[in-house]
């Protein structure tokens, strides 16, 4: 049997599972950021597929390059993913596929002992602000509080999924 990758049920060979809870952020609650170091992400959902090119920028300058692919799951706080390093020249063959483009700026936030990261959206998807934490097992994931200057939990929101807002921008409320 030929294994194509296009049978989603399958668990993938060299996949990990991620597990994650995202949340709504309200900006006019959350902490400063001021002053607070970032790393510049810009994506590209490549067309017709479930790839994901990520280019990372911290504030040294320094770049890190990834091609991403997040499997369908029945919990979407848990999903199988695949990722390859890419070098400055692999990047470059894979940026010029066609798709949609987004950035952000992650900042590490802790709160209550926790190491959160929070995105600012640039461009049209801006002012969004979403929190996310990733946890090493479901039940510690889903124990942890969402801190009080979120709004609402978004994690089996598919619309806030980054292949989503990158196809069809931020949704309404």
């Amino acid at each position: 049997m030929i294994r194509t990758g296009d049978d989603e049920a399958a668990a993938p060979k060299y996949a990990h599972i991620e597990r994650e809870r995202r949340w709504l952020v309200d900006p006019d609650r959350r902490p400063s950021l001021d002053g607070l170091p970032h790393i510049l992400i810009e994506d590209l959902y490549i067309d017709e597929t479930r790839l994901r090119l990520r280019r990372m920028t911290d504030d040294n300058g320094t770049i890190t390059c990834k091609l991403t692919k997040k499997y369908e799951a029945a919990d979407p706080t848990a999903r199988a993913i695949v990722t390859a390093y890419l070098t400055e020249g692999e990047y470059s063959i894979f940026a010029g596929l066609p798709g949609r483009r987004i950035s952000k700026r992650r900042y590490a936030i802790e709160c209550d002992g926790r190491r959160f990261s929070l995105d600012r959206f640039g461009a049209a998807l801006a002012p969004l602000e979403l929190l996310e934490i990733e946890w090493l097992d479901s039940a510690g994931l889903h124990a942890i509080a969402a801190p009080e200057w979120t709004r609402r939990e978004v994690s089996h929101d598919p619309a806030y999924q980054g292949g989503a807002l990158a196809a069809h921008g931020q949704p309404k409320e």
